[in-house]
């Protein structure tokens, strides 16, 4: 293929400007000028194409030619159950933490099955394990404990100008013996190995969750396996030892739900108001 040669001229030639129009390249640009085979434009088309005959991508992606890829993007933004966007999944949290609570303390209070199942069932726990160390496991919800670890991640948020969060977290903690101690004495339930009332809800279960899911919460996500076993294992050493029966532990988790995904809420607000407020940085040259 014969190109036509350019024109080049000496270091010392000075360029006019505006560059002056060349006689043999016009008929480039006019309709069928140039013959096959030419690597100017040769297919007829105007020098734009209009915005309504651009041809769209495989499978009706929006694109131009050539197509670009790319799925259009869903109307409301769908990610898995986050709908209504982040601050939606504390709040689902805490509906259905709320939901099972409700649903608990009415079979508890109403002699329900599900009060009869979790009575035979903590017959046949009692009592399995070590002694040694199943106490050790309830002794992680008493406040001289649990405290102290809570405290800890409060001052290292404090240090990290996370007030809020930390705050949050603090309200949580001190809402849970307000909380525990009147519903104790609405539900009146006796204990597994002794006829004394008020062992529901349990209030070293929630004693645990509450500080050390908190902890964490304040600390980092990489802290949560953690908090999760130690609160777990509070639970499990608080039944085999006869300390509470499994609804206790359950109805104390499900309540302690919600006093967390509420923390998560104010956290997550104050963060969304904090970011609008703060002037994006440009990174571009300026």
């Amino acid at each position: 293929m014969r190109e036509t040669p350019r024109s080049q001229g000496t270091a010392g030639d000075s360029m006019a400007w505006p560059p002056q129009p060349r006689l043999g390249r016009a008929r480039a640009h006019t309709t069928g000028a140039s013959c096959s085979g030419s690597p100017l434009r040769s297919d007829g088309r105007p020098p734009q194409t209009p915005r309504g005959a651009r041809q769209t991508g495989p499978h009706g992606r929006p694109g131009t030619t050539p197509p670009v890829p790319g799925r259009p993007t869903p109307l409301f933004g769908f990610r898995g159950l986050d709908p209504l966007g982040p601050l939606s999944r504390p709040a689902v949290v805490a509906a259905l933490c709320a939901a099972l609570f409700g649903l608990i303390t009415w079979q508890v209070v109403g002699h329900g099955p599900l009060r009869a199942l979790d009575e035979r069932i903590d017959r046949a726990l009692v009592g399995e394990g070590p002694a040694g160390l199943t106490e050790v496991l309830a002794d992680l919800g008493n406040l001289q404990v649990a405290l102290p670890v809570l405290a800890a991640a409060v001052g290292l948020a404090l240090y990290r100008r996370r007030r809020v969060p930390a705050a949050a977290v603090a309200v949580a903690m001190a809402l849970v013996p307000a909380l525990v101690a009147p519903l104790k004495e609405l539900t009146d339930r006796p204990g597994p190995l002794t006829p004394e009332t008020g062992y529901f809800p349990s209030g070293h279960a929630a004693t645990a969750m509450v500080a050390y899911a908190g902890a964490a919460l304040l600390v980092g996500r990489r802290a949560m396996p953690a908090a999760v076993l130690l609160t777990v294992a509070t639970g499990v050493g608080l039944v085999l030892r006869g300390y509470h029966w499994p609804l206790d532990v359950l109805g104390s988790w499900s309540l302690c739900g919600v006093l967390l995904a509420g923390a998560v809420l104010v956290s997550s607000r104050d963060g969304r108001r904090s970011g609008a407020g703060t002037p994006s940085r440009r990174t571009g040259p300026g």
